[in-house]
């Protein structure tokens, strides 16, 4: 009976011990979990420190004085060695004179090359060369999730850095102007005043956007003109003087579209843009679009408001007709209508 009872307590000795082998093996390896989380977040750490090293010499802080005594404070980034950068049109304001303080405190004068308030972008000329810069990357690459860096001057403090994600691409955003910008890049980096004309750089150092605008009272809810929309306006300042847009000719308002009129016709709208004047020897004009016609859709799409016009007429490409249809006393019309640039 005794050899039975030492059998028996050998047995549940060695059942303990199969049990204690079995849970050690469920549980991952803490020791080995905890250095793969540390070569993630000095991995994290050093893309962030790379970026920051790379692109914060190019990085300023923009003030300037209104003649009404006024000023402001904003950031703004290099974008050429020869003194261009980049920031915000609401940064800069209309007139008086513009600072530009670098990281190595130097104080520069800076001239207004070119201002675009539809885009919330301004393009600046700094009083100094060979000056270090960042470039300019491709914003459509961009991705839902991807690592972004944003830096600036938040309330006028130099040289700050903060990081985030893409946390949606392709919002709409009104400008200061009220005209509504487009492929606006949303993300997490936290932004607070005088990061505005600040760039959005991705991990390998290119600016993917500048940033423009946060929502009061809400965390976590940035936004960020496209570097593409930027390239886009460099491009029409340097080589016009100004952003040029496709225009029709028109003076013209948003209308209800009544939903018997809708239902006769076979449209989607409920609401539409009605012309209430058309200027003389401009393309909508010519085309034979007169006051009181309701404009519905642009190139086969949907035409809801102004927003949607002017989106649809930039899409449109300079010196291409566009099919333009439109309610008239009651009938759905085509006119083909090829819009003029701003200027020309």
């Amino acid at each position: 009976m005794e050899e039975r009872w030492l059998q028996g307590r050998r047995g549940r000795q060695a059942e303990n011990t199969g049990n204690s082998d079995a849970h050690r093996r469920a549980d991952p390896d803490d020791s080995s979990a905890s250095s793969d989380d540390k070569e993630l977040l000095d991995a994290y750490s050093k893309a962030v420190i790379r970026v920051a090293e790379q692109v914060g010499p190019a990085v300023v802080s923009i003030t300037h004085a209104e003649r009404s005594g006024d000023s402001g404070i904003g950031s703004g980034v290099i974008i050429a060695p020869d003194g261009y950068a980049l920031t915000n049109s609401h940064v800069v304001g209309r007139r008086g004179d513009v600072w530009a303080s670098t990281s190595d405190g130097d104080r520069l004068g800076a001239e207004v090359v070119g201002n675009n308030d539809s885009t919330d972008l301004a393009l600046i000329r700094l009083a100094a060369r060979d000056l270090p810069y960042a470039s300019l990357g491709d914003s459509v690459g961009l991705r839902v999730g991807q690592l972004v860096i944003a830096m600036g001057n938040p309330f006028g403090f130099q040289s700050a850095v903060s990081t985030g994600v893409v946390s949606a691409l392709g919002r709409g955003l009104r400008s200061p102007e009220g005209r509504a910008i487009e492929h606006v890049v949303q993300h997490t980096a936290p932004l607070n005043p005088g990061n505005s004309g600040g760039p959005l750089v991705d991990s390998g150092g290119r600016v993917v956007g500048i940033n423009t605008a946060i929502i009061a009272g809400a965390q976590g809810l940035g936004f960020a003109v496209p570097a593409n929309t930027a390239r886009w306006v460099i491009t029409e300042i340097l080589s016009h003087g100004e952003v040029r847009r496709p225009r029709l000719g028109i003076t013209a308002t948003v209308a209800p579209l009544r939903p018997v009129l809708a239902h006769e016709l076979d449209l989607l709208n409920d609401r539409a843009v009605e012309v209430v004047d058309v200027q003389s020897g401009g393309p909508a004009r010519e085309a034979g679009i007169e006051p009181g016609d309701l404009i519905v859709s642009v190139a086969g799409r949907l035409v809801n408001d102004i927003d949607d016009l002017h989106r649809l007429l930039s899409l449109a490409g300079q010196g291409h007709s566009i099919q333009i249809s439109l309610v008239r006393s009651g009938r759905l019309i085509e006119v083909s209508v090829r819009p003029r640039l701003d200027g020309t």
